[in-house]
């Protein structure tokens, strides 16, 4: 499958001014937004593919989720299995072509994002929906300041003087606790750590208030100690601003203490969303579970790591069936014909995908914890 590098901020060749024609256009397709009971963002039914020299890529089947005010959402998957492309369609910025979206919705506050055009786009990206890229380094332009970028937020969308951009972006470096940020706004990205790259992107992204905040892979590459502080900030963020936060990663030991629902994704499809709780000491889908057993555990000292054996399957020739069934412990005949298992509800307002759930649960850590307790005494 193709992949896409995020787009590099905008850096036009001359500053935008007050009232300048960039600010002016903004302000004459922005539109009010209000959340519709609450819900901010309803992804429904999307499906996005590939055309390449390979064949065709359903990188996304089908997936459905919603997002609330207050609420962290953590979609949770292996790379390759569509989390990043489903944040890019909501963004609106696939890169068309390879990347087509051939059915669906992206609402938020109501209204189709997919049915609007560029201008309006442009008015929602960052000032209503915000996303930090997972490469702070390649993302951040580095022949300008870092104070210069983020001053461009408030330039363009809200027609700010230099001077005053300038103060706001001094605030939003303190805001996401960057010291001496009064001498730092005037230094360039590379003179600044990968943790400190990752809070310039965090500052950026919430420069303009958005409502709903995207953030990829926002750890990656980072050591252990800064990836417990860049979650803490941006739960932090989210309380602050009332903001709904969509939180991609693949590593499932960083969104435990942060996330209040994660939807799991395979080969493009959701196979299981559930409250963060209900998911980590029972989880319903076997992939789920292999997840879950592959993080290594102190009572493990010694043992062999787990793993999910196996490869992703190959999008432009997903199997029959669940694409899960060529690595499952728990397949049957019935899982390797048809369509691949509908999202079923299985109380608790959890949805798996999943022929064989009621196999799986109880396999989860829950009984680990038991077993556990039981070699103590």
């Amino acid at each position: 499958m193709t992949t896409m590098n995020p787009p590099a901020p905008a850096t036009p060749a001359v500053p935008v001014t007050p009232g300048t024609r960039a600010a002016r256009r903004r302000q004459r397709f922005a539109r009010s937004w209000t959340p519709v009971d609450r819900t901010l963002l309803q992804v429904e039914d999307l499906h996005v593919e590939f055309r390449t020299r390979d064949g065709v890529a359903r990188a996304i089947n089908g997936v459905s989720f919603e997002l609330h005010q207050d609420e962290t959402l953590a979609v949770l998957g292996e790379s390759g299995s569509g989390k990043s492309v489903t944040a890019q369609a909501v963004m609106g910025i696939l890169d068309t072509p390879p990347a087509f979206v051939t059915g669906g919705a992206v609402k938020y506050c109501g209204t189709d994002l997919l049915t609007l055009d560029e201008n309006v786009m442009q008015t929602v990206r960052g000032a209503e929906i915000s996303m930090i890229f997972q490469d702070a380094l390649s993302s951040l332009n580095p022949v300008f300041t870092v104070g210069w970028q983020i001053a461009e937020m408030f330039r363009v969308h809200r027609g700010m003087n230099r001077r005053d951009a300038e103060e706001q972006a001094v605030r939003l470096m303190e805001r996401v606790r960057i010291p001496a940020a009064r001498e730092r706004v005037h230094n360039y990205p590379h003179q600044f750590s990968g943790g400190m790259r990752q809070r310039i992107m965090i500052a950026m992204a919430i420069a303009l208030d958005p409502h709903v905040l995207i953030a990829d892979e926002p750890t990656t590459a980072l050591d252990v100690t800064v990836q417990a502080q860049i979650m803490e900030l941006l739960k932090e963020l989210q309380v602050e601003s009332h903001m709904g936060l969509i939180l991609i990663t693949h590593d499932l030991g960083v969104v435990a203490d942060v996330a209040d629902r994660i939807a799991v994704m395979y080969a493009g499809r959701l196979v299981e969303k559930a409250d963060v709780f209900d998911l980590y000491r029972d989880p319903a889908h076997p992939y789920t579970l292999g997840l879950l057993e592959s993080i290594p555990r102190l009572d493990q000292q010694g043992e062999r790591l787990n793993a999910i054996g196996g490869l992703p399957p190959n999008l432009t020739r997903i199997p029959a069936g669940c694409p899960f069934h060529p690595r499952c412990r728990f397949g049957t005949d019935v899982c390797r014909v048809g369509e691949p298992p509908a999202l079923l509800d299985v109380g608790r307002g959890r949805r798996v995908a999943c022929h064989h759930y009621d196999q799986v649960l109880g396999q989860g850590l829950l009984e680990a914890d038991q077993r556990s307790e039981e070699s103590t005494r």
